[in-house]
């Protein structure tokens, strides 16, 4: 699978000058349509000039912005694939099926290799950044997933509310999320999964939310989900397996690493947190 152009700008964006910046900031924000639009379109919206563009084209790796516009369009079709859609291609290069009985296992090599590409893309400064708002001690935390996502939410919920208080996984219809919006502010943390085919009701209330001041961390694939127009922190991890159904292997994953640097940035007082429902426990 080739680099998607996220994962592009999450590996080079550390390096990009300040205009440029802008650029990837305000495709992220729009992902993908703003970068379909002509150079001088992007420009405006982004508030840089047409050569600034051309520029962050060009750092991406692309030859010519129809290249770049290009590979815009082949993941914007990627993104509305059903399950159906994919397993119409599934194909090996003989024609046969793609998961042979024996000898060899591509889906778990294709996890693996997802694996691999995000960690590769995950820059260490986005770790901190997402981690340091989730460890921030006044807080609140609040996890959701879409349909095959929200196990993943729980089960970070599940961690978290062990090395801190003030940790929520909304769960239910999308009313029983709004009732909590009530209670969300500038200080809290909204932390949400959403990959292809994302979900119209979390995008509704990811917008609420951040209308409210909320900071919102999505985690999601490497198409982005159109959450990202309202987060502050983007981790897409990679899904694509050779099956009809993505694999949310890699997310796992993702969520276990930040449960782990919430925990190391958390050490005294989670420590203490742990100590104390022990005790609980025991009488």
């Amino acid at each position: 699978m080739t680099t998607s152009i996220s994962e592009l700008i999450a590996e080079k964006i550390d390096a990009m000058p300040a205009s440029e910046r802008k650029a990837a900031q305000t495709l992220i924000a729009n992902y993908p349509l703003i970068g379909l639009r002509t150079v001088a379109e992007f420009s405006t919206q982004a508030g840089v000039s047409s050569p600034t563009i051309l520029r962050f084209v060009s750092r991406l790796g692309f030859q010519s912005y129809p290249d770049f516009q290009g590979a815009l369009q082949e993941e914007l079709a990627a993104q509305v694939q059903s399950p159906w859609n994919r397993a119409s291609t599934i194909q090996t290069a003989k024609g046969g099926p793609i998961l042979p009985l024996k000898s060899t296992f591509p889906l778990m090599e294709a996890a693996i290799e997802n694996i691999r590409e995000t960690f590769q893309h995950l820059s260490a400064q986005q770790l901190d950044d997402v981690t340091d708002a989730i460890s921030r001690n006044r807080a609140r935390i609040y996890l959701l997933g879409g349909r095959f996502t929200d196990p993943i939410a729980r089960y970070m919920a599940a961690h978290l509310k062990i090395t801190r208080p003030g940790v929520t996984h909304l769960t239910g219809q999308e009313s029983h999320w709004r009732d909590h919006l009530i209670d969300m502010g500038k200080k809290d943390v909204l932390v949400i999964f959403d990959i292809r085919r994302y979900q119209q009701s979390l995008i509704h209330f990811a917008e609420k939310a951040q209308a409210r001041g909320v900071e919102i961390v999505l985690i999601t694939d490497q198409w982005l989900s159109p959450i990202a127009r309202f987060a502050r922190h983007v981790i897409a991890g990679r899904t694509a397996v050779p099956s009809p159904w993505d694999s949310s292997a890699t997310l796992f994953l993702v969520a276990e690493t930040l449960i782990a640097e919430v925990t190391r940035k958390l050490e005294k007082s989670g420590a203490d947190r742990i100590r104390d429902m022990e005790k609980l426990r025991d009488n």
